[in-house]
């Protein structure tokens, strides 16, 4: 069912949840495919529909930060500080997970990653279901994150009850995810809201993290798996700028000379070719231009490397997790 954003749509998709289905909807950072939280069930249709593994966990979707009790077993003042300054917005904090929080939630961990998103019909949807909203990105286990209800179309067409059709995504990359669990916050995910800006908050260095727990199950969602990834190889060229430049040149030259259809991501995002554009304008458009980069029938995918400083972290952790192979010059 393609539904729109009014009012009168999203209160169909609020029944839709209540009753155990799965809706696609808009967020700031990238379209959630979304279950209640508190049905077990309708979670584990989450993984079926996207072919997504059990031990992946999801984050969990609240409207107001005094929701946050009925998720998390305990709230800490750094979760509050937190939540005061970046919700709603691109930031997911990992908890202890209640007892009334399905285990699926979290691939069994005894924790659960919560955010509130800044996004209109996100926040709606979750006040008329009444309950909040697991939700993980609205795709195929793998494939490059969905900013658009095209995107979801794309790959859960017939797989899912409905999607809400809204305005594209603002950000584009997926949330930060931060263990506030241990002695220390850490990292699980970098994402819409900066290290820089997390650090400034908390008055402390933050850790990066890309560890499972004991068990071996991710304590984050994209931790684990190889994750965003278009259907043709993608290699990443790290290096100085200039010598990435002359080595992409000679590699296309190579491959083309073979007859294969090389696409450079450059290409397809404005102002990447430059090698200087904008994290945000990277991060906005990074997901649709593999997309189309996958309709245009590429054989290999050549990308670039770019500064790790604001946003820019994410967008590296994306395109590594999306790559083939990662080329040093």
């Amino acid at each position: 069912m393609l539904l729109g954003d009014d009012r009168a749509s999203v209160l169909r998709a609020a029944e839709i949840i209540r009753n155990g289905g799965l809706v696609a909807f808009p967020t700031e950072t990238v379209y959630g495919l979304g279950a209640a939280a508190t049905d077990s069930k309708a979670i584990k249709k989450i993984f079926s529909a996207k072919g997504r593994p059990s031990d992946n966990p999801l984050i969990v979707h609240i409207a107001d930060p005094a929701q946050l009790g009925d998720v998390a077993a305990q709230v800490s003042a750094t979760a509050l500080i937190l939540a005061e300054r970046f919700w709603p917005g691109p930031l997911s904090l990992v908890l202890p997970r209640a007892d009334h929080v399905p285990a699926e939630v979290s691939a069994g961990l005894p924790t659960v990653a919560v955010r509130m998103p800044d996004h209109r019909v996100a926040l709606d949807l979750i006040l008329a279901a009444g309950v909040p909203i697991a939700a993980p990105s609205a795709n195929r286990s793998g494939r490059p994150s969905p900013t658009s209800c095209c995107h979801v179309l794309e790959d859960l067409a017939g797989r899912i009850d409905a999607v809400i059709r809204s305005a594209a995504c603002t950000i584009g990359l997926e949330s930060t995810v931060l263990d506030l669990t241990g002695v220390r916050p850490v990292i699980l995910r970098p994402g819409g809201v900066s290290r820089e800006n997390l650090e400034a908050v908390l008055g402390c260095r933050i850790a990066l993290s890309g560890s499972n727990d004991a068990q071996g199950i991710p304590r984050s969602p994209g931790m684990k798996y190889r994750h965003y990834s278009p259907r043709a190889p993608l290699l990443l060229i790290a290096g100085p700028e200039s010598r990435r430049s002359m080595f992409i040149e000679s590699l296309v030259k190579s491959y083309q000379g073979r007859g294969l259809k090389v696409a450079l991501l450059s290409s397809y995002i404005r102002g990447y070719d430059t090698g200087k554009a904008a994290p945000q304008q990277l991060a906005l458009h990074l997901y649709d231009a593999l997309r189309q980069i996958d309709h245009r029938g590429a054989d290999l995918i050549l990308a670039e490397e770019t500064d790790i400083k604001g946003l820019g972290l994410a967008v590296m952790n994306r395109l590594r997790k999306a790559s083939t192979r990662v080329l040093k010059v």
